[in-house]
């Protein structure tokens, strides 16, 4: 074989390497399942509204018939990292949440954030109380929503700019809220199981329309 064909191999062997390792490079990142938040922000099915300060997404297993998301593109890990020079944008997510709804005045809506929450990225949920969703299964779900463990956007507001900070739940007590026996939200009446206060808040939906 002569020096040149011996030349020419070799260089369309590095090639390949080189392709090799270029691919290997470009393999997408693996997220862990908290950091999903921040994938659904560029997916266009999710993303509902977007400016300079915010994105707005359907949350993907909403909890509710109406079930959004106010996420800050400031890279905000949670409500426990938010400081007192926060306060213009949190005070701007809740006037952003406030617009999501206005037009829905047959509804009743809650609007704040978990004390412990599981997904990283700072998001506020908006969220209509008839909670008639097959994603809404057991009590934690349940409970997140309706107990002090759901801090409501307008109280973190005003203690943001009262105090400069937000008073801080402890995981215990957070966790006694989770486990909360289950009632209605609207008349407090107990519940055994999910299936059975599930069947209860039909009654409520129910009265609600015309």
């Amino acid at each position: 074989m002569s020096d040149s064909i011996i030349q020419r191999l070799r260089f369309i062997i590095a090639i390949m390497k080189r392709k090799t390792i270029t691919n290997k490079t470009a393999t997408p990142k693996r997220y862990h399942w908290s950091a999903n938040l921040l994938k659904s922000i560029e997916d266009p099915e999710c993303k509902i509204r977007e400016d300079d300060k915010i994105v707005v997404i359907k949350d993907k297993y909403p909890k509710a018939q109406f079930h959004y998301l106010v996420l800050p593109k400031e890279d905000i890990l949670n409500i426990w990292h938010v400081k007192k020079e926060h306060q213009d944008l949190l005070t701007y997510m809740h006037d952003i949440a406030c617009d999501l709804i206005k037009d829905q005045t047959d509804l009743e809506f809650f609007m704040g954030y978990h004390a412990m929450p599981s997904m990283q990225r700072l998001h506020l949920h908006v969220i209509s109380t008839d909670f008639n969703s097959p994603c809404l299964k057991n009590k934690y779900h349940w409970n997140s929503f309706t107990t002090p463990f759901f801090l409501h956007s307008q109280d973190v507001c005003r203690q943001l700019r009262i105090d400069g900070e937000i008073k801080k739940i402890s995981r215990e007590l957070c966790t006694d809220y989770l486990n909360t026996k289950l009632k209605c939200h609207k008349c407090s009446t107990p519940a055994k199981n999910m299936p059975d206060l599930k069947r209860h808040l039909l009654t409520h939906i129910s009265k609600c329309k015309p």
